[in-house]
């Protein structure tokens, strides 16, 4: 066997044998995709809670969970440009061991932060449309306020160890600062990363099929407006799978190599770790997605965007005295109402009970 392999990619992290890879791929390819989601994420994320923070009138508990949503969003983004920097100087990290931690448990912290959230907001629309009548869909905003300051709590408890033990590692002239390094022993962070998928997957999951198979039962799919909410339903649990699935399944290739071969030969890890930071890139796609999520699942979102639409055709008005165009406005602005009266019948009315009377706007 030839050891210079070894010799590169091998190294002890904490006492633990581990195969660590400063791919040129990486490099160059991941650090424009990280871009592209910061500035898309940021805008999405920062508009969110901009629209959270000065134009909500009035916040009930699904809008509680929707802003924690938003937060674990926007911090998890911000923290890309230090990953994108990470790449590009391909694990040589300059900004020190503080930094690091802080760095990895954000980026940990808000991950799970987010599909918690996520999930909770997929439970409270399946309780709201498969039991309308249930007392969770009654509870207090300062009720919804605790629950998840307590899943916040959780949250951190569980991405701690990243802060206390160091994770700045020497690594042949460089900094080594990562949290997914391939190492022979099985991790608390590895456990968590395939809890946090495998758990919510299964809630969101069951919640979507619930929500689809109810409508169907009363025979409002046939809708169009409910069609279209419907499919957005099975969209959010598709995407969740997307941005996550494909991260998850590299690292469990990952776990049984290491059960099998051992860290004897680091070369036959080579593309499974490259595979491993593309898919995982995927994940933060999530948080740039998320913003959709805000729009339907909140009348606010498009009641405010139908605010500025109605203020831009109010000030063009006067300047086209066409009738015709003046028509299309009226009916422009009445279908985007009829739009806001389906999706606030579908999540956000947490003291109407569902029914077939919310697909018309008077029952708004």
């Amino acid at each position: 066997m030839n050891p210079h392999p070894q010799q590169t990619h091998f190294l002890l992290i904490h006492n633990k044998s581990c195969c660590v890879f400063r791919d040129d791929f990486i490099a160059k390819v991941l650090p424009p995709v990280l871009v592209l989601e910061f500035i898309f994420g940021l805008l999405g994320n920062g508009l969110a809670l901009w629209i959270f923070s000065f134009h909500l009138k009035s916040w009930k508990s699904s809008q509680i969970f929707l802003f924690n949503l938003a937060v674990a969003d926007f911090l998890l983004i911000i923290c890309l440009p230090f990953l994108t920097d990470n790449y590009i100087k391909k694990w040589d990290w300059k900004f020190g061991d503080i930094p690091c931690r802080l760095m990895l448990f954000m980026m940990a912290m808000n991950r799970q932060g987010s599909i918690i959230f996520l999930t909770v907001v997929a439970v409270d629309r399946y309780f709201r449309v498969v039991h309308p009548h249930h007392a969770l869909n009654k509870i207090s905003n300062r009720m919804a306020a605790i629950i998840s300051c307590c899943l916040w709590v959780l949250t951190i408890g569980l991405m701690v160890p990243l802060l206390y033990n160091n994770m700045l590692i020497e690594n042949h002239g460089a900094k080594l600062c990562g949290s997914f390094s391939i190492c022979h022993a099985f991790r608390w962070h590895d456990a968590m990363f395939l809890l946090e998928f495998f758990l919510p997957l299964g809630i969101i999951l069951y919640c979507s099929v619930r929500i689809v198979w109810s409508l169907r039962q009363r025979q409002m799919d046939r809708h169009a407006k409910i069609k279209r909410a419907i499919n957005f339903i099975m969209v959010v649990a598709v995407v969740f799978i997307i941005c996550f699935l494909p991260s998850v399944a590299v690292r469990m290739r990952i776990f049984w190599l290491l059960h099998t071969m051992g860290t004897k030969d680091c070369d036959i890890y080579s593309s499974a770790d490259l595979a491993f930071f593309i898919t995982l890139s995927l994940t933060y796609m999530n948080s740039m997605l998320d913003p959709l999520v805000y729009y339907f699942s909140s009348p606010s979102f498009p009641n405010f965007f139908s605010t500025l639409i109605n203020r831009y055709l109010q000030r063009k008005a006067p300047e086209e005295p066409d009738n015709n165009n003046r028509s299309t406005s009226v009916e422009l602005t009445g279908d985007l109402s009829a739009a806001r009266s389906v999706s606030g019948a579908l999540m956000a009315n947490p003291s109407e009970p569902w029914s077939p009377s919310y697909l018309t706007p008077t029952a708004r």
